[in-house]
């Protein structure tokens, strides 16, 4: 099972269980935003998305994006 969250250069989301709830918080941080055309989420400049697994401490997580 994995997390996920999104971080900014300047602010780090929470973690959350599925990454389609991390992708509808992730404007709170001014991470990116939901396209309503297409129901894509758009990632900002510099903004990654981080993956670690449940037996992993947050800290040892991937970051991918």
């Amino acid at each position: 099972m994995s997390r996920y969250r999104f971080v900014t250069p300047h602010r780090t989301g929470k973690w959350y269980p599925d990454l389609e709830t991390a992708k509808r918080f992730a404007s709170e941080i001014g991470a990116g935003f939901m396209d309503t055309r297409t129901g894509r989420f758009i990632a900002y400049v510099g903004t990654k998305l981080e993956i670690a697994s449940a037996n992993v401490e947050p800290e040892t997580a991937i970051a991918a994006l």
